[in-house]
């Protein structure tokens, strides 16, 4: 793992979106006849894709013409493109720890449209750091939890799934991340709900994050 390749989520692991994301969402779903709140984001669908949840909450409520489900979609997007861009912020923590990783190949490997993840590092200036290595599932066609996403990001990187870190904050992510047979380090926001997964590592904050990497390193060299 000398050389390894740092891949990161974005929502909730660079940037501090996710609470816009369940807010948008709270307030729109139920325009269009499915009940939600801010808070069934946060606790039941963190870091899924918003096709499933829309196809869940039909299940539960009602379904949608494939109109309406554009409507509802483009109506997101827009949303949640302008709070971001007038409201978000990096995660704490996280760029300073991209400074301190600045050595390592990274990219952003993410359930969200290629458009949105661009908004989201324009928005808190940390563009710079992935310099266009962006891998979204809208454009792989893959999502997480599949591993799929998280592989075709290494193949592309030009590295081996074992010398690849995952880095996300969501359950599904960190599943595709084992799946896939990266090393995953777990960004927990909510240590007291949810448990790190056997095989990955928890840290709490981003200040934690070089050091955890380095000594990753460090013992794959020995």
């Amino acid at each position: 793992m000398s050389d390894i390749c740092l891949l990161f989520d974005s929502d909730g692991t660079l940037v501090d979106s996710e609470i816009l994301l369940a807010e948008v969402m709270g307030e729109l779903l139920p325009e269009f006849g499915l009940p939600f709140s801010a808070e069934q984001y946060m606790e039941e669908f963190r870091g899924v894709r918003f096709q499933t949840i829309v196809t869940t909450l039909e299940e539960r409520f009602t379904p949608l013409t494939p109109a309406r489900f554009e409507a509802l979609e483009a109506g997101m997007r827009a949303r949640m493109e302008t709070r971001m861009r007038a409201e978000l912020c990096p995660i704490a923590g996280m760029p300073a720890a991209l400074d301190a990783l600045a050595a390592h190949p990274k990219a952003v490997v993410s359930n969200g449209p290629e458009r949105k993840i661009r908004c989201a590092l324009e928005s808190t200036g940390l563009a710079h750091h992935f310099e266009g290595r962006l891998f979204s599932a809208y454009t792989l066609n893959v999502w997480k939890p599949d591993p799929a996403l998280y592989l075709k990001a290494a193949a592309a990187m030009g590295h081996e799934p074992a010398s690849c870190i995952v880095i996300d904050d969501a359950a599904v992510g960190v599943e595709a991340g084992l799946a896939a047979g990266m090393q995953v380090i777990h960004l927990n926001h909510f240590p007291e709900d949810e448990r790190t997964p056997q095989g990955a590592i928890e840290i709490r904050h981003a200040d934690e994050l070089a050091e955890v990497i380095a000594r990753l390193r460090r013992t794959a060299q020995v």
